[in-house]
């Protein structure tokens, strides 16, 4: 498993190519974001987590947050992926899974019973500093936006 970030740490860099083949970068987003990795996109759970952004957008976007996916699928599979469950966020692609290690959403997980080392589904809020004001690992992908966005008051 790779470090964790700490509550009140700053954000690592995270410089990425989006689903419409543009690169984003965190230090240059305005406002509070909320980034979330996920494992792969088109599979059941990350699939619910992303539909359960995607309809909570609204409230989350109303407090200033921007929400930003990560994952380890090439651009082109976060834009089908975008285009068949109408994403209103930007997806963004880490091959390699480097940005995910950075930010210690690495690790050793269960699938299907058998122990393998991957991505965490893992959330982090950032506010306009920079600072990560929330560090989640290994949530669960039901029910974990509106838990967050109980904690965030939206």
């Amino acid at each position: 498993m790779t470090p964790q970030i700490p509550t009140g740490a700053t954000a690592p860099d995270l410089t990425l190519t989006d689903h419409e083949g543009k690169q984003v970068r965190l230090a240059d987003l305005p406002g509070k974001v909320i980034v979330y990795f996920y494992p792969k996109a088109f599979t059941p759970g990350c699939t619910s987590e992303a539909c359960d952004f995607r309809d909570n957008l609204a409230s989350l976007q109303h407090l200033g947050y921007t929400v930003l996916g990560v994952s380890a699928d090439d651009p082109e599979t976060l834009s089908r992926f975008v285009e068949e469950y109408r994403l209103p966020y930007r997806l963004l692609s880490d091959p390699g899974s480097e940005a995910a290690r950075a930010w210690g959403a690495w690790g050793e997980k269960t699938v299907n019973g058998t122990p393998r080392i991957g991505p965490l589904r893992s959330t982090f809020v950032i506010d306009d500093s920079g600072s990560v004001v929330s560090a989640e690992y290994d949530v669960q992908a039901e029910g974990h936006v509106k838990a967050l966005r109980q904690r965030l008051g939206a």
